[in-house]
């Protein structure tokens, strides 16, 4: 008699998907970076051209910039997603008593961080420099932390909703709040005349290619995983 095997069940879809979403996501984020070491010219025209345009906005606009620098430097700071971040872990050991999901959630924003100042230090990108600046940054500017780390944890965060099977208006609260954090502190980087739009394009597709690469970990070995079935992710609970 024939027996099956199940030492390699099969995939399930959106494991598939999640698979090849990643693989997009890296490939553009790979073309991305050797376009900005290359200095490709058509990149670099337009990325002048964008940041031209802008600073003029923002030297006219000095209220609005106004704005844009306190939404950038404290409501989607790195340091503000990061706690975000940190207050999710914690609620989820105290409230869900997932422990490996709220470890996997710390490591994946600290792998962000650290993808970005790897690449920051390896490309050195300078940053714009405005005879007139409305703000300044330091370090090198490809990727733009900002950006990536706004996608990193955003993301996760959305994908742990969704996970949970949040739905109705909480959902689309959620939906709503992360789409204007990620797309917002991107364009508030770019106004304040501190990255390329480039940088910002950079940031994005790394930190969603970091939040795909992290999902299938999740699925691979979290709980409930084909790695992570011997693994509950609650322990026991009283009556």
């Amino acid at each position: 008699m024939h027996t099956p095997s199940v030492a390699s069940p099969p995939r399930p879809p959106e494991h598939r998907t999640t698979a090849r979403a990643t693989g997009v996501l890296a490939l553009c984020s790979a073309l991305l970076l050797v376009l900005v070491v290359a200095g490709w010219s058509p990149l670099l025209t337009a990325d002048g051209d964008i940041a031209d345009t802008t600073h003029r906005w923002a030297v006219d606009e000095p209220g609005l910039t106004h704005v844009f620098r306190i939404l950038s430097d404290w409501v989607w700071d790195p340091w503000t997603m990061r706690i975000l971040a940190a207050v999710a872990a914690i609620w989820l050991v105290w409230r869900r008593n997932a422990r490996w999901t709220a470890v996997w959630l710390v490591a994946a924003c600290a792998v962000g961080t650290l993808v970005q100042q790897v690449l920051k230090a390896a490309v050195g990108r300078e940053r714009p420099v405005w005879p007139d600046p409305v703000d300044t940054a330091h370090f090198a500017a490809y990727p733009s932390g900002h950006a990536l780390t706004a996608t990193v944890v955003c993301g996760l965060l959305l994908w742990l909703l969704h996970h949970e099977g949040v739905g109705g208006a909480l959902w689309g609260t959620a939906l709503a709040v992360a789409v204007l954090s990620v797309a917002g502190v991107g364009l508030t980087r770019i106004w304040l005349g501190v990255h390329w739009p480039s940088d910002v394009l950079g940031g994005w597709v790394l930190g969603a290619t970091l939040v795909a690469l992290a999902i299938l970990v999740h699925r691979r070995w979290g709980p409930g995983g084909p790695a992570g079935q011997l693994k509950p992710e609650a322990g026991p609970r009283d009556n």
